[in-house]
C-alpha cells in the first residue's frame, strides 16, 4: 500500500505543508498548518467509487483502467 506523509515546514513567512515537493497555501502558524494537513491526510484517505479512467501516455497510445474506489493511500503528519 501506498504511503503519503504531510511535512510542516516553514514556507514563505510563515508554515505549510509539504507531500513530496509541493506546498500547500501558507499559514500564519505552525498549528494553524498542522490542522490543515491532518484533514487533508484524514480526506485523502476516504474511499471514493470505482471507475473507468482512459488516458494517453506519452508515446501518444490510449489505455482504459479501472481505478478503484478502495486503492487509498495511507496518509500520515510528520510534525518534525
Amino acid at each position: 500500500m501506498t504511503e503519503v506523509t504531510y511535512h510542516i515546514v516553514e514556507h514563505d513567512g510563515g508554515f505549510a505543508y509539504k507531500v513530496g515537493d509541493v506546498f500547500s497555501e501558507t499559514f500564519p502558524s505552525r498549528q494553524e498548518a498542522l490542522q490543515a494537513a491532518q484533514a487533508a491526510a484524514a480526506e485523502q484517505q476516504v474511499p471514493g467509487s470505482t471507475e473507468g479512467i482512459r488516458y494517453q501516455d506519452g508515446s501518444g497510445q490510449w489505455h482504459d483502467e479501472t481505478a478503484q474506489g478502495n486503492d487509498r493511500p495511507v496518509a500520515k503528519v510528520a510534525d518534525d
